[in-house]
């Protein structure tokens, strides 16, 4: 098991489960998660030679919760990343694995601090360049705008979801992550009118082998301790972010770079369908490795931990 760790990042405190010697992997989780997620990772990235790094994101878990929309902008964050592998390897720089939110927090942060981050891994969500106007100006024009539910804009409100979300963490989880797994027959779940709630539409869960009950019993507790306001503002920070990174516009991923996928992951089809996102990374990221898993659904590294496992490994192992 790893061994849970408070350290402080300079502005505020992350909880860490780290286990291993030798070279900083930083794991970044994305929404509703945890350090947890990475569950199945960090024994075999410490087994490869690695200090292995899981953290709670800001909000999250066991790290410190500020109350402001704005402490969770993709700035503060990417100083939490920085301030974090200066705790924990201040002379040498350490590799950035990121999943869902992660994965934006982890290519960011070896875009903006390269002198800190010598290769970065993103699951699920690829990495598309520095933005050229804030994501809430696309999802208004390609949904809101046009009478349709997305769940960027529903997030926007606080305390709109947040109440969906609080009364039944359990439930919420466990009916979101199946929603957009590989696991769950073909549908149209998330086509629905503005004005609908989250969890409307979507299909009852059936117990999946990658979510069990005492999974489950995990997420429940760190949610019903933590609520949901801390990771709910990281959506509503896009017009910050986008401000933020025009002071890196036109420049490049220049690190080595891996990124993993699913067939029937959504987070690449929001927008119309990605023919090959590792094509699409590739103008940005130009040293990417990509690997597309037919079958999985959005939670990567949980859905299929052997082959991302062995993915990831053989990746660190070349760097």
């Amino acid at each position: 098991m790893p061994e849970m760790r408070q350290i402080d990042v300079g502005e505020l405190t992350l909880r860490c489960a780290v286990e291993g010697d030798g070279p900083l992997a930083v794991m970044v989780h994305g929404f509703p998660e945890s350090w947890y997620s990475w569950r199945h990772q960090i024994g075999p990235v410490a087994e490869a030679g690695f200090t292995a790094c899981a953290i709670d994101v800001r909000g999250y878990g066991g790290s410190d919760k500020p109350d402001a929309i704005e402490a969770y902008a993709m700035e503060r964050i990417v100083g939490d990343i920085v301030g974090l592998k200066m705790a924990l390897s201040p002379d040498q720089p350490a590799v950035l694995i990121g999943h869902d939110w992660g994965a934006p927090i982890v290519w960011n942060s070896a875009l903006t601090h390269p002198e800190h981050f010598r290769a970065v891994a993103g699951m699920s969500v690829p990495f598309a360049g520095v933005p050229t106007r804030p994501f809430t100006e696309v999802f208004r024009e390609h949904f809101t705008s046009q009478g349709k539910f997305f769940y960027q804009e529903y997030f926007q409100e606080p305390g709109v979801a947040e109440a969906e979300a609080e009364p039944d963490p359990r439930g919420f989880i466990q009916r979101m992550m199946y929603s957009i797994s590989g696991d769950v027959p073909p549908g149209d779940y998330w086509t629905k009118p503005l004005g609908a709630t989250f969890l409307e539409g979507l299909p009852d869960p059936h117990p999946v082998g990658w979510l069990t009950e005492a999974d489950l019993d995990f997420y429940e507790g760190e949610f019903r301790a933590s609520g949901f306001r801390g990771p709910l503002n990281r959506y509503r920070n896009h017009e910050r972010d986008y401000e933020w990174l025009q002071g890196w516009k036109g420049e490049r991923i220049e690190q080595p770079a891996l990124f993993i996928g699913g067939t029937r992951d959504p987070a690449t089809t929001l927008f119309g369908a990605v023919a090959d996102p590792v094509a699409l990374m590739r103008m940005f990221a130009p040293k990417v490795e990509g690997h597309i898993l037919d079958g999985v659904g959005h939670w990567t590294q949980q859905e299929r931990p052997k082959e991302v496992n062995a993915l990831l490994v053989d990746w660190l192992e070349r760097l």
